[in-house]
């Protein structure tokens, strides 16, 4: 059955998802083609993002994509429109963890690349996404931050600073494109079980399991993270729900940007009911 002639809350939309081989990017990929959209997987991985959209079937191509460069985001949303006649979502979702260590011996050249995906990458895909959503006057551009980009001490220094940049970039986006209804939102995954998450707290990028079993040790509600939760989220803020919704940043990390810390007034000796 095709894309369109299933119905759903993205029926008859075309939607563009860099990083959509894995993790967060395949998650809401299996989300909005089932929920009507077209899709494109955009990634480096061949492999994988080949095999997603075989698996999705009619409705979802793998279209290879460097978001280092621009020419291969513009020859993404070129695609879109050559193909499908509409690019409405741009989910700007690649991103690496990149440079790590202490500030002082930072590295200058895994710093530059760091910036370039995670940050110049995402303004890429803003780019090329405005540049054929305005003429039509409609369109969803959503763009993947952390909360390292919102509490200190969570992330590395460059990913911390290009996720932050993220949010001011967005919400100025934004500002821009609203007059042409373009909205430009964030969405803010605390740790997700994924094969980034997995390749730093497990045996390796495939340990999902063993992603799973670290973060259950740091989740804050009842289990971690899963890139169907933030699938959820990329759904909502692409479809016509949230026609009027821009410059917002949503966080779906359990809390941990917004209620970081327990409450010490419902546990220990206030467990009960007092008043002081």
């Amino acid at each position: 059955m095709r894309p369109a002639e299933r119905g759903g809350r993205l029926a008859g939309k075309v939607a563009a998802i860099t990083g959509g081989a894995s993790g967060i990017g395949a998650g809401t990929a299996r989300r909005f083609h089932a929920e009507g959209a077209r899709v494109l997987i955009a990634d480096l991985q061949e492999g994988p993002g080949r095999a997603l959209a075989e698996e999705l079937g009619e409705g979802a191509e793998f279209v290879r994509t460097d978001v280092t460069r621009e020419e291969d985001v513009a020859a993404l949303a070129d695609r879109a429109v050559e193909r499908h006649g509409a690019l409405d979502v741009m989910f700007n979702n690649a991103g690496i963890m990149g440079a790590l260590g202490p500030v002082d011996r930072t590295r200058m050249a895994d710093a530059d690349l760091t910036i370039a995906v995670n940050l110049r990458g995402v303004l890429c895909g803003m780019k090329h996404a405005a540049r054929v959503m305005k003429p039509r006057r409609s369109g969803a551009i959503i763009s993947t931050s952390s909360p390292a980009g919102i509490v200190g001490g969570v992330g590395p220094h460059v990913y911390s600073a290009v996720k932050a940049g993220i949010v001011g970039l967005s919400g100025s986006v934004a500002a821009e494109l609203r007059r042409y209804g373009v909205r430009s939102n964030v969405i803010v995954p605390g740790a997700v079980v994924s094969a980034m998450t997995a390749g730093l707290v497990a045996g390796g990028a495939a340990d999902l399991a063993g992603a799973e079993a670290a973060l259950d040790g740091t989740k804050y509600m009842d289990r971690p993270l899963r890139p169907a939760d933030v699938a959820a989220a990329a759904l909502y803020l692409a479809s016509d729900e949230a026609a009027l919704v821009t410059g917002v940043v949503l966080p779906v990390d359990a809390g941990m940007t917004g209620a970081g810390g327990p409450s010490p007034f419902a546990t220990g000796k206030y467990e009960e009911p007092t008043f002081k």
